[in-house]
């Protein structure tokens, strides 16, 4: 059942630069509640600490494909070895100065330009993959699979460790680790350039369209712009009913059980040979995580809400894995880092507008009442799909 993966595992170099991916994407399942973290043991204000977040996150809105594209261009060694320096820099000035109580407005400079320079080591892995297993796209979507399960593994540990440092340690400890990990896997993954896809620089003879003009891709981001709403309020309001429930040690246990659900859905979307499309199976999947999600809004105990965010992960990374075979079969293989970059960039973009809300709703009426924020995200999700339906029934449809 499980030979597609043995088939994986022996592609030349794939299983190093796939955990040297995993270590450099560890922050994206610290960074925000690390943050939140740090922001409120300051301040109190989950407002605030969700304001920050959402201007982080529209800067990474615009940062993501644009060293993406630099990737595509120039290749992944050069494109790391400029940006990962930078953003430690400008990280750690941002520690500095909320742990210095510094003017709030300096905060919100900092993390802007850390948020600047983020890296899409995800979409960085995944492009290896492509590149190291040609056309055997039953083996591609295999490889989807495995790294939406280690997307998983990311958001299972991530948490986990970003409360324990904070809580253990100091509120900032847990930005902290995250740079750990930063460091050590975009180190690795700059270093293996023996795997890394050949660069496709510009040329004048042969231009290219944007990637974002390209009708398929707007479906996709679009959509995905709401998706990443949902996962960024879920996140928000689940620390804030912890802590309403006198447990905030249990937040990272939480959203661990939340990625725990969608890793097993993702082994499980590996290993099937799919009769589908991409299309299908991303509009089939958001519909079933739109139906899981109705359940958050009804939870009053932490028990409930564990298994709530168990069930609700079903649907998280098959859903992940079709919108990145979408984005991925729309454009020419000069513009496939870019395109992978663009899905998860609408996704901070919704997270930004929905973090500052569901901060907001939780400061005013409380996490009960904010669980229907991220399932009115979800509604968005379905309903901002229908003015490209038709670009949507021309992708169901082909091969």
């Amino acid at each position: 059942m499980f030979s597609a993966y043995a088939r994986l595992f022996r592609t030349p170099g794939g299983l190093s630069f796939s955990i040297a991916g995993v270590i450099g994407r560890m922050p994206i399942s610290m960074d925000s509640l690390a943050l939140i973290f740090i922001v409120v043991y300051a301040t109190d204000s989950y407002t605030l600490a969700g304001t920050l977040a959402a201007v982080g996150s529209l800067v990474v809105s615009i940062a993501l494909p644009l060293w993406s594209r630099w990737a595509d261009r120039f290749g992944q060694s050069r494109t790391l070895w400029i940006a990962m320096p930078a953003r430690v820099v400008f990280l750690s000035i941002f520690i500095i100065l909320v742990s210095k109580n510094a003017p709030v407005w300096t905060w919100f400079i900092s993390i802007m330009m850390a948020e600047l320079f983020v890296i899409n080591a995800g979409g960085l892995v995944r492009r290896r993959w492509l590149w190291s297993l040609g056309e055997d796209r039953d083996l591609i979507n295999t490889a989807y699979a495995y790294e939406a399960l280690m997307d998983e593994i990311v958001f299972i540990v991530g948490p986990i460790v970003a409360t324990a440092c904070a809580i253990s340690i100091a509120p900032s400890a847990a930005l902290i680790a995250g740079l750990v990990f930063k460091v050590i896997g975009i180190t690795s993954l700059a270093l293996q350039k023996k795997t890394q896809p050949p660069a496709h620089p510009r040329s004048d003879s042969e231009p290219r369209n944007a990637v974002i003009r390209n009708p398929s891709m707007q479906a996709v981001v679009i959509t995905t712009l709401f998706i990443g709403a949902f996962f960024n309020s879920t996140a928000i309001v689940t620390v804030a009913f912890a802590h309403e429930h006198h447990s905030p040690g249990s937040t990272g246990i939480l959203l661990s059980i939340w990625a725990f659900g969608s890793g097993i859905a993702a082994v499980f979307t590996g290993v099937i040979k799919w009769r589908i499309n991409h299309a299908k199976r991303f509009w089939i999947f958001l519909l079933a995580l739109t139906v899981l999600s109705l359940p958050l809004a009804f939870v009053n105990n932490l028990v409930l809400l564990a298994i709530a965010l168990f069930f609700n992960g079903f649907a998280v990374s098959p859903l992940v894995v079709a919108a990145y075979g979408v984005a991925e079969s729309a454009v020419e293989p000069g513009q496939i880092t870019e395109a992978l970059a663009w899905v998860i960039a609408g996704m901070p973009l919704g997270g930004a507008l929905a973090g500052a809300l569901s901060g907001w709703v939780i400061d005013h009426h409380g996490a009960h009442v904010a669980f229907w924020v991220p399932v009115a995200t979800l509604t968005c999700a379905i309903l901002m799909g229908l003015p490209y339906l038709r670009t949507w029934n021309r992708l169901r449809f082909a091969s």
